[in-house]
């Protein structure tokens, strides 16, 4: 029996499973193996799988591009990625994510945060975490930021997220900002958390951190809304603060037009 005979003598569902059993590095294999089937629903399947091998390899692209910064700056060993989540809101902290990556790591779909949904950034936050050499998380409470500001705030966050890396960085890859008093070599990016893959995964670290945390307030502080506005200033957290008053995680600075 030759080879194409096998082919139609597989059900479909028994192709559909094999598809679906296989890496997206098995996938080429598959569709040559399948392409001259000229059964409707293996069609169909080539035809799903095809897009997603496309889908694939233009996440690849993404990504190297990602990576051409990380690449301009080959010659340090480790090339940190910093960012910070939190500035707007009118409760709970700044935090700061600082992470080394490995030169060869290749966790696709790593975006800046806003881009992702919550459940991406929470499927990434593990896979970081598992591949990271080392990392780092600053936070900076909600009395401090209404002590020095939010600028200093956000600074004095990163400088933590750094100090609590395990490893010393060679350099730093920061989103649009120069971190100061901090004795290692800076690079700033605008538009950063787009365009490095370090200051990407930076991103996603502290949003899933600061976005958890503001859940767990929620629980303690309830009628803000804190689980679904993460502490930024919703309609229905104005009308709370309003109705309610502050709670200890408010940023008084940011709510005194709210407050009588």
């Amino acid at each position: 029996m030759n080879s194409h005979d096998e082919r139609t003598d597989k059900k479909i569902s028994e192709i559909k499973l094999e598809f679906m059993s296989a890496k997206i590095t098995g996938i080429p294999a598959l569709l040559e193996r399948y392409q001259s089937d000229e059964r409707s629903g293996v069609i169909n399947i080539c035809r799903q799988y095809q897009s997603k091998l496309t889908e694939y390899k233009n996440e690849l692209k993404r990504i190297d591009k990602m990576k051409s910064i990380e690449r301009k700056y080959k010659d340090c060993t480790y090339i940190c990625g910093i960012d910070e989540v939190g500035r707007g809101p009118f409760a709970g902290p700044v935090i700061a994510g600082a992470v080394i990556l490995p030169k060869d790591c290749n966790i696709l779909y790593i975006n800046d945060s806003k881009k992702l949904t919550e459940k991406k950034r929470e499927e990434l936050y593990d896979q970081i975490l598992e591949h990271a050499i080392s990392y780092g998380i600053g936070s900076i409470p909600p009395n401090r930021i209404d002590e020095i500001n939010i600028l200093q705030a956000t600074f004095e966050a990163m400088k933590q997220a750094v100090n609590n890396l395990n490893i010393k960085p060679d350099i730093l890859l920061t989103d649009a900002v120069t971190i100061p008093n901090l004795s290692v070599r800076q690079v700033s990016i605008i538009k950063g958390d787009a365009k490095s893959y370090s200051i990407a995964a930076a991103s996603i670290l502290a949003k899933v951190t600061r976005d958890r945390l503001m859940v767990a307030y929620d629980k303690v502080f309830p009628g803000y809304g804190f689980a679904d506005n993460k502490g930024y200033g919703s309609k229905q957290h104005i009308n709370a603060i309003k109705r309610l008053g502050p709670t200890p995680i408010h940023r008084m600075s940011f709510i005194k037009n709210y407050i009588s």
